[in-house]
């Protein structure tokens, strides 16, 4: 039998952005996911078809003050999560990560649960602003497809 659902996402997470071994990324740990979840119920998404998980976004609802540190490289993924704090009122959001099992890529399905995602968090918050970190040529597509959709400005940090 081949591999279920959850290992392929998990391999093609440490294929593409290499978490393991870059200690400013967001790990996803349970103590995250606690964290996450108090920000916005929208901040995990999944699509699943009950074999496991196909798609997997992740976001965080922040402060621009904050997000601008991030782009200047003064904070970390972890420090976004880490000064973030819930019950505020979030005027940016940070695209933090897409993972789509390739039989389901150039579906919009992954543009679609993203879209969902951001658009549940902005029904309560006055977000202004993305911001994106890509890893890969396809998710700086993604994102950008996503704010024109929106209609909010890209902000982007470099590798």
């Amino acid at each position: 039998m081949g591999q279920s659902n959850f290992e392929r996402m998990m391999e093609i997470i440490d294929g593409v952005f290499e978490t393991r071994n870059d200690p400013d990324q967001l790990q996803v740990s349970e103590q995250d996911i606690e964290r996450l979840q108090a920000l916005h119920p929208a901040t995990l998404s999944e699509y699943n078809e009950g074999q496991g998980p196909c798609i997997w976004v992740l976001l965080i609802p922040t402060k621009k003050e904050i997000m601008n540190e991030f782009l200047a490289g003064k904070i970390s993924e972890n420090g976004i999560l880490q000064q973030t704090k819930p019950l505020t009122k979030f005027e940016a959001i940070y695209l933090c990560s897409a993972t789509t099992l390739p039989e389901y890529r150039g579906k919009g399905l992954t543009s679609k649960l993203t879209v969902d995602g951001i658009s549940s968090i902005c029904s309560e918050n006055p977000v202004t602003d993305l911001f994106v970190w890509p890893f890969t040529k396809e998710g700086e597509i993604l994102a950008r497809k996503i704010a024109d959709q929106l209609k909010l400005p890209l902000h982007v940090r470099v590798h």
